[in-house]
């Protein structure tokens, strides 16, 4: 089954851009949708964050949201999808910190400039395989310069801790470990995170997507209540889990 892939973007141009650098980015076959402002973009969704439709069995696994729209802000619909299991994508022209860090918080797994080069936007949007947030780096060198005070430059410049599930909450947080909660795939892809494989090399030893396996270790920090692979591995060790 092809991986779903929605665009959002108002001007023709770059939607066309996006989606090559969409096509170049990955190896799996893809199934492109486009959508020009918020209301085509939640018809093809389907879903409605409060009360709404249930996720359709094959929901899209990538979303490209651009924030101007004809119709309205796209942190609109970003806050709208929490909860739906896709990777959500900002690609703006827009670095300021009035845009960027309330876009983060609004719930978006990474942050790229439409302004960057082709192969630039292709290597950050496959850094999702590598379970790393996409992010510009124009953007990234402004969260090591925000955050510098409370991270170490490792953590930034990998992706960081805070940023690769932006919704997972922070280490100093965390609740004791329940692995119960985990299913038998999470911990199976826990097992491998823990020894260090990488998303793709994961999906390929699963015998599933990487878009799978993203979805699972999202779910892992989620219950595990950590932000990043070497909290989860951790914790999982001291639990003897892995």
């Amino acid at each position: 089954m092809p991986v779903k892939v929605l665009i959002v973007e108002d001007n023709p141009v770059a939607r066309s851009f996006l989606a090559r650098v969409v096509r170049e980015s990955f190896s799996d076959e893809l199934k492109i949708s486009e959508a020009a402002d918020l209301r085509e973009a939640r018809q093809a969704i389907g879903w409605t964050a409060h009360g709404g439709s249930a996720v359709p069995d094959d929901p899209y696994k990538l979303i490209l949201l651009d924030l101007e729209l004809p119709d309205g802000n796209g942190m609109e619909l970003l806050t709208e999808l929490i909860g739906y299991p896709a990777t959500r994508i900002v690609t703006t022209l827009y670095s300021d910190d009035e845009h960027l860090f309330p876009t983060l918080q609004c719930g978006a797994d990474g942050y790229l400039l439409k302004e960057d080069r082709f192969e630039v936007l292709v290597e950050e949007l496959q850094k999702i395989v590598r379970g790393q947030p996409p992010l510009s780096p124009a953007i990234a060198r402004r969260l090591l310069s925000h955050f510098r005070s409370d991270a170490s430059p490792d953590d930034v410049a990998s992706g960081g801790s805070a940023f690769v599930s932006s919704r997972a909450p922070s280490a100093g947080r965390s609740a004791p470990l329940d692995h119960e909660r985990l299913t038998p795939r999470e911990s199976e892809v826990l097992t491998y995170l823990s020894k260090g494989f990488t998303i793709k090399e994961i999906a390929n030893l699963m015998g599933i997507k990487w878009f799978t396996v993203n979805d699972h270790i999202k779910s892992i920090y989620k219950k595990l209540n950590v932000s990043s692979r070497a909290e989860a591995a951790v914790l999982a060790s001291k639990q003897g889990l892995v």
